[in-house]
């Protein structure tokens, strides 16, 4: 008799997450055969030599003791006192620490606040390229992902206009990814308060992912999404995983502000599935407060001669120097974005070129159309690798290019 196969969800059809995916499969197995793999497919700190700042680390070792029972289904009333804080400071309207929810880092609050919102079939607004948990949570929790286009074009940046006018009566919500990832794009005020005005227009719900909010390159300037929404609802992410250096802490947080009778109903939901899963991760929330109030310890690694600037600067000259490569500056988070120019390589593709790397050159890198765009020509890297280890993997990525204009020279010719 056949042995019956257990069967999924239909909807993990349309679920990707290439930055850990088939190459990331296929890393650890030349790993496994003796093979070191320069690893630029993730933003994960601690793997490069990045550490969590000792009055950080300190804090959460002199309260494991306190740490052994649940906690309010919402966080540490303290941790969430200091995140209510900076909301209040930066001028978010509504923010308060009732209206704080702490999760296992911000992965698990985007899941959770879109199954909180979503009815079947209903729509989120989302970045191209973007971060594809967020495909990934809509899809997952009913929804239908639609995509805004961000091109390198324009620096990245949307455009209100186009944005618009993929609004239906049963689109949900907008989500901004700021300062981006994949792409390192930092939105101007201006461009953020036209997209304030069209979530205004057509009542939906204002979704910030801002965890690389203190990271910021040359003149760049963050603007938080919250105190421009006004009384429009704006939910805004953060936690500790990037500004701290802390992405084994699974620390995240969402601060819901805005209109209180607008949002009060979505928030009783935030609470419900808060309880439901019981609380988040109760050791590391005592980062929280340290984190929020300690001294900044980001500024100097973005700085001129910090490590995070001059991996940026290494990643710029490399394109520079290339025959094939050319990118958009990253004004901030941990990536860049790199393309191939336009007539370059007509025939590139990004995944097989991203195997390639791997197999030939032992560098990991995440194709481009992972991140739910339709051009072919672009891969993501992250920033965090010492800067003369980034120029050397230039040179391996140049060698692969090269290989690959070889392979289709005779094509061209023949046609």
């Amino acid at each position: 008799m056949p042995q019956r196969t257990v069967p999924v969800s239909s909807r993990l059809s349309d679920v990707r997450y290439e930055i850990r995916g088939a190459l990331s499969r296929r890393a650890r197995e030349l790993e496994a055969e003796g093979r070191h793999i320069v690893r630029l497919n993730i933003g994960n700190p601690g793997l490069f030599g990045f550490a969590v700042p000792a009055h950080v680390r300190a804090e959460v070792e002199a309260n494991l003791s306190r740490s052994e029972a649940y906690c309010h289904q919402q966080g540490l009333q303290a941790a969430r006192e200091a995140i209510a804080a900076r909301e209040i400071a930066r001028g978010a309207q509504g923010a308060h620490a009732d209206n704080v929810f702490i999760g296992n880092g911000v992965s698990e609050l985007i899941d959770l606040t879109l199954r909180a919102l979503l009815n079947t079939g209903e729509e989120v607004l989302l970045p191209s390229p973007d971060y594809p948990l967020w495909s990934a949570a809509t899809v997952l929790n009913g929804g239908r992902a639609r995509y805004y286009p961000c091109p390198a074009s324009r620096g990245h940046l949307p455009d209100p206009d186009e944005v618009e006018a993929l609004i239906t009566p049963r689109t949900r919500a907008l989500v901004l990814i700021n300062p981006n990832n994949p792409t390192g794009a930092v939105y101007p005020r201006e461009l953020l308060e036209a997209l304030v005005a069209v979530a205004e227009r057509h009542r939906l719900l204002l979704l910030s992912d801002e965890i690389y909010d203190g990271i910021l390159y040359d003149d760049a300037k963050f603007h938080p999404l919250a105190p421009l929404a006004g009384d429009v609802p704006c939910v805004t992410y953060a936690g500790l995983s990037k500004m701290q250096r802390a992405c084994g802490y699974r620390t995240g947080w969402i601060s819901v502000s805005g209109s209180e009778a607008k949002f009060a109903e979505f928030r009783a939901a935030l609470d419900l599935l808060s309880a439901l899963r019981l609380c988040a991760n109760v050791p590391s929330q005592w980062a929280i407060v340290p984190a929020l109030t300690g001294p900044d310890t980001m500024s100097a690694l973005t700085a001129p001669g910090g490590r995070l600037f001059e991996a940026r600067r290494a990643v710029i000259e490399g394109v520079r120097a290339s025959e094939f490569l050319e990118v958009v500056a990253p004004q901030g988070a941990l990536y860049a974005f790199p393309q191939v120019k336009p007539g370059a390589l007509p025939a590139f593709d990004d995944e097989a070129f991203a195997l390639d790397l791997l197999e030939t050159e032992s560098v990991l890198v995440v194709p481009g159309n992972g991140f739910n765009i339709r051009e072919r020509n672009h891969f993501r890297m992250t920033l965090l690798p010492q800067p003369a280890e980034i120029g050397d993997v230039f040179a391996r990525i140049e060698r692969c290019l090269r290989r690959t204009a070889e392979r289709a020279a005779p094509a061209r010719h023949v046609a």
